[in-house]
């Protein structure tokens, strides 16, 4: 690296050091033959959510939820095309976060048979209709769960904000 170049990278980094950070959140609608919509139920949370979780440092979104779903119920999946975006503001000790949600498909019977909690964090899974999902689900995600199914029948994606005061 020349002296020039190494001070650009210099320049660079710094600035990289200083710009906000965001917290990623990635999760899937993941189907049964029968349209039900898988939800899992962490141990440290008070709703049922849907699968999927945080990103680690420089991780890409999609590949969180397929890690998370390795993880937490033993699924191998390669996640699909994005349905939702959301932008959450900061709220309680939580600075802002961007939260991505991925089309994973239909499961087979036979893969859905074969699912399996891998993971202390959740205690249960099912799938659900869209109306009982959405009793279970905290209503910020109840509403991400609807907007996500609707992108999907459609063939968009969607784009949020939640502000909070």
């Amino acid at each position: 690296m020349t002296d020039r170049e190494a001070i650009r990278h210099a320049y660079l980094a710094e600035g990289n050091a200083k710009q906000a950070r965001k917290r990623v959140a990635a999760d899937v609608v993941l189907r049964d033959m029968a349209g039900q919509v898988l939800l899992v139920n962490p141990t440290y949370k008070e709703y049922w959510d849907l699968p999927g979780g945080m990103a680690e440092a420089n991780e890409p979104p999609r590949h969180a939820a397929e890690r998370e779903l390795r993880e937490e119920i033993g699924l191998d999946i390669t996640a699909g095309r994005l349905l939702v975006v959301d932008w959450e503001g900061p709220h309680g000790p939580w600075d802002d976060q961007v939260l991505f949600v991925f089309d994973a498909g239909t499961l087979t019977a036979v893969a859905k048979a074969e699912l399996r909690l891998t993971d202390g964090e959740l205690s249960d899974f099912g799938f659900f209709s869209t109306a009982d999902a959405c009793r279970r689900l905290r209503p910020d995600m109840a509403d991400r769960l609807v907007r996500a199914l609707r992108a999907l029948e459609a063939g968009t994606a969607e784009y949020g904000e939640r502000h909070h005061s």
